[in-house]
This record gives structure tokens, sequence and C-alpha cells, in this order.
């Protein structure tokens, strides 16, 4: 794994320090696809960080801007990057970080595996804290030969997967988990569904179980990835991706980027 290259936010300035193996103990994190320089959504992701940090650390709120413009403009214009955002949680002052990393290739297909026991995340509606945790229950689901772990609460309702949002379509219906159940505010699942309403499709809300999802068709989404179609679900069944749909969604997707101002 490459840890990439790591900045340290002082005196409003990204500075370069030394790269750690592993992740630091994080109190938010948040991170993008960079193509050629362009992001889709960025304001959306620093919003989001923003409100994690401002929990984590409410004297923060002034520095979080000159943060913002600083990881712009550092940003690259060429090249395929997954940059990363960090509040690190064991420091006191200068604890905002930019880790700069080449982005992973780009995947298709899926395959899920539903974690036998209740999610075991601390705070499953902030992203940082348990992101180490998450890449070792995606770890553990590759052991049963699949590419992620779905992760249910202690009734055995889905929350989402440890590193993506799931939807699914119910015939020409657009369902998600609905806003009772605890998930990580997802932006690209807020994407998909900008696309939905803009087509004048359908969309719902749901809470269920992995067996009200048998045969259905299921999408899994990450800012890295995009839409990922689900293949197969161990122990479950589900419905070949309609080709023509997803292709559509793809495409709309991938008009979200642009290149960033300050």
């Amino acid at each position: 794994m490459d840890f990439g290259q790591v900045f340290r936010f002082v005196d409003d300035n990204l500075v370069s320090v030394k790269s750690t193996t592993g992740d630091p103990e994080l109190a938010a994190a948040d991170s993008w696809l960079v193509e050629e320089g362009r992001i889709r959504s960025l304001g959306m992701h620093f919003d989001r960080f923003a409100e994690w940090a401002l929990q984590a650390s409410p004297q923060s709120g002034e520095i979080l801007p000159r943060f913002f413009n600083s990881v712009i403009e550092a940003l690259p214009e060429t090249g395929r990057w997954f940059p990363r955002i960090e509040l690190h949680s064991e420091l006191s002052q200068d604890q905002f970080f930019l880790r700069l990393r080449p982005a992973p290739a780009q995947l298709g297909e899926i395959v899920l595996w539903t974690l036998p026991e209740a999610d075991p995340r601390r705070y499953p509606r902030i992203k940082g804290p348990d992101l180490s945790l998450c890449m070792q229950l995606r770890r553990r689901a590759q052991l049963h030969h699949a590419d992620e772990a779905v992760l249910l609460d202690a009734e055995g309702f889905i929350r989402e997967g440890a590193l993506s949002s799931l939807v699914w379509w119910r015939d020409q219906t657009l369902c998600a988990v609905d806003d009772e159940t605890e998930w990580l505010p997802s932006v690209t699942r807020n994407e998909v569904f900008q696309i939905a309403d803009s087509l004048g499709i359908t969309t719902r809300f749901e809470k269920v179980t992995p067996n009200d999802l048998s045969g259905l068709e299921i999408w899994a989404l990450s800012s890295l990835q995009g839409i990922r179609p689900v293949s197969a679900w161990i122990e479950n069944t589900v419905a070949d991706a309609n080709l023509q749909r997803l292709e559509q969604f793809q495409r709309r997707l991938r008009l979200f980027a642009s290149v960033p101002s300050l």
C-alpha cells in the first residue's frame, strides 16, 4: 500500500512531513478521486469534513477555510490521485493534514459478504475514527472471496458497506436506507439521487435486511470507484445490472467533476 506524501498545515502552509506506515489516530478524514485535476463535488467533501472537524475541535472553524484553500492549491493537475484530508485527534494544535496518494485502479463489479455480527464501528456517522477498522472489515470480506463487507445494526437491518454506500432498484425505483439508520453521509449517494431526480426517477428510503434485497439489482457507491454493480452476494442472490441504466448513471456521474477554484 502506498501511504502517500504527507503534509501538515502549519502557519497557513502545507509543510511536508515524514510519512508513517499505517493510520494515525483520526478524529475526521475525507478523500476523493482526482483525475487530470477534476474532482466530483469537492465542496460537499469539504462541508462534511468541516462538520466532523468542528465536532471534534470547535476552535478549528477559523482555520478550516484556509486549510481547504491550501489543499486545493496542492492538488495535482495531471494524473489520477486519491488525496485524503485528516484531523489528528492526538494533537492539540497544527492537527490538520493532507495525504497525497496515487489512486488505486478503477474497478468494475463487486461481490458482497455480510458481516455476521453487528456493526462494530464506534462512530458510524463520522469518517475517520473507525477508518482502520473498516479496512480490516473489508479484508475479512476478502477472506470469504468477496470485495466488501455489508454492515448490519443490532437488529439485523442494513446500514452500508464497510467503505461504500449501498443502493438498490425495485423495478424502476431507486432505493436506499432511510435516515433513521446510522450510515455515513455519502457524497456519491447524494450525487446518484440527484441524477435520479433529474431523470424523473422515483426514489424510496427503507429499513431493510439482506433478505429483503434478495434478487434485486444493487450498486455499491464510493468517491473513489463511483458506481460498482454488485455481481454476487455471499449467501444471498442479486439481479444482473441493467447495463443501459448503469452506463447512463455512470456517464452523468462524471459530469459532476470539475476543476476546483479558490
